[in-house]
């Protein structure tokens, strides 16, 4: 088996196991035990190809797998490029991550209900990952749809209210964006004659700078709708807190992610650096904006839902100032912000857990209590915040000293402040959550029951959630530990995007040597 066909083998089984898991998933879901088992071990046997994908990509270049015998323009390709795979593995840990969490959490307390959360989840993984690695936008839109669909169930299958009320917000404004989605996919194709995004590269340069503004534009709306952009933002603070912890965790890890993952791909492909100063003014307004409504909450849930609004305007920083290094820092932070925000929503989930509610006036006293989940709460929060010597000072520092090299100072100020107020957020976190004493102690007196021991069981599920958080500190301290390879891989990354051609000569050569193939086996000369 030569290289081509390791990595195609590799694309497809991250893309088509999950599907063909979650089915069997679903059949099984009354099995506790076969269905925990489906779950994971497919959720990390995804995670081990996409590393092994990413050594094969790494050692021997781009590898592009042809879905059907079609040509360019109308073509299928899954495309695993350098930038891809710098986010893939960590999107696919985290989701495998989140999930021994909730096997833990299961057998503590309820938690998100297992029947529908672990077949769904898997189709949400499909999603992502088709997402990450499809080289042309119907097969985008199709991903973006699987991942709607899963996530819209996974935020209302509990029947609440509040879940049902916020959910019907998310999938109207997530609707409203598939179909400019859809609209422009069709204007696209009739201006271009193609959705192949190494196609894309020459033939949309080629169109007039109105309408080619245009199409950059309509993008950028369907993309930040999807990445919760200023000002289209307003259905997450109120969706994500209403979920089940490890649904929120997944989703403030990945979701948004997603939507910037592709702006920065598409964008920067296509060449729309024309768009850099609008890009940057919404960025600034999403930084600030953001970071004001966390301060404005009481409650961690919403403070950190705030706070993935915020972090949206660094990624897109980096894409507005349409450099190498301005590239390279946003795929950086990106890769960083994954683990880093599901760590944070898995840490209140624990204090939720244990406490019944993440409102701040009724916290405290946790630091003393549970000491470790401090711990892990305040290094993820020290990296949100871009404090040295982690994983997110590295990558605002990167997008400061990009910002600084193109004279852009109104934006490298705005970034400034944001962390500034970033880190206002978190103290206030630790001193209502973590700080202090417990406003709710015991009161040996009052006549109640003692509380009933926990079963072996429960403590069993307790100590996995807390292991799974840890091993996601773990990894946020691995992109710490490892900031320099990895960012010399994103610039590596930003030059080809910001280039075009090593994308394209991957796509379209696969293309000819597929034709080739073909003619050979015909007996054609």
């Amino acid at each position: 088996m030569n290289d081509f066909e390791l990595g195609g083998t590799l694309i497809s089984l991250i893309v088509a196991l999950p599907l063909v898991s979650s089915a069997l998933a679903l059949v099984l879901r009354r099995h506790r035990v076969w269905r925990d088992l489906i779950t994971l071990s497919t959720l990390v046997v995804v995670t081990a190809a996409s590393v092994w994908l990413a050594i094969e990509v790494e050692s021997g270049g781009t590898i592009v797998l042809l879905v059907g015998d079609w040509t360019p323009e109308l073509g299928i390709a899954l495309v695993a490029d350098l930038f891809a795979v710098l986010v893939l593995p960590v999107a696919l840990a985290t989701i495998a991550l989140v999930e021994i969490f909730a096997i833990g959490q299961r057998a503590s307390s309820t938690g998100a209900d297992p029947t529908v959360a672990d077949p769904t989840l898997l189709v949400l993984t499909s999603g992502v990952a088709l997402s990450v690695l499809t080289g042309d936008l119907f097969t985008l839109f199709v991903a973006f749809e699987l991942m709607l669909v899963a996530s819209y169930v996974l935020l209302t299958h509990q029947g609440r209210h509040d879940q049902v009320r916020s959910g019907m917000t998310y999938v109207v404004i997530n609707l409203f964006a598939s179909t400019l989605f859809l609209f422009g996919i069709a204007f696209v194709y009739a201006a271009t004659g193609t959705v192949n995004m190494a196609l894309l590269v020459d033939r949309i340069a080629e169109l007039d700078d109105s309408v080619r503004l245009g199409i950059g534009v309509w993008f950028l709306v369907v993309f930040g709708t999807k990445a919760a952009m200023f000002p289209l933002f307003s259905w997450l603070p109120d969706s994500y807190p209403t979920a089940p912890t490890t649904i929120t965790a997944v989703f403030a890890g990945l979701l948004t992610k997603i939507g910037v993952y592709v702006m920065i791909r598409f964008h920067v492909l296509t060449g729309m650096d024309d768009l850099g100063g609008l890009i940057l003014i919404i960025a600034g307004l999403t930084m600030i904006v953001g970071v004001a409504g966390a301060l404005a909450q009481d409650d961690m849930k919403r403070i950190l839902s705030f706070h993935i609004v915020s972090q949206i305007g660094y990624m897109m920083m980096g894409l507005g100032l349409f450099t190498v290094a301005g590239v390279a820092g946003a795929v950086l932070f990106l890769v960083h912000q994954i683990p880093v925000k599901t760590v944070l929503f898995l840490t209140a989930g624990l204090v939720e857990h244990e406490r019944g509610t993440a409102a701040l006036g009724r916290l405290g006293g946790r630091v003393s209590k549970r000491p470790f989940i401090a711990a892990m709460f305040g290094l993820a929060a020290l990296s949100l915040a871009g404090l040295p010597p982690f994983s997110g000072f590295v990558a605002i520092l990167a997008l400061v000293d990009a910002g600084i090299d193109v004279s852009s100072t109104v934006i490298v100020v705005v970034a400034l402040v944001g962390s500034a107020l970033t880190l206002l957020s978190m103290v206030k976190i630790w001193a209502g959550a973590f700080w202090g004493t417990d406003p709710e102690p015991a009161d040996p007196d009052a006549g109640e029951p003692a509380p009933r021991p926990a079963t072996r069981r429960e403590r069993v599920g307790r100590t996995t959630m807390t292991a799974s958080t840890g091993a996601m500190v773990a990894l946020t301290i691995a992109i710490a530990v490892f900031a320099g390879p990895l960012f010399d891989d994103s610039t590596r990354a930003a030059d080809d995007l910001l280039e075009g051609d090593p994308y394209v000569e991957a796509v379209l050569g696969r293309y000819e040597l597929c034709c080739a193939d073909d003619d050979e086996e015909a007996g054609q000369p």
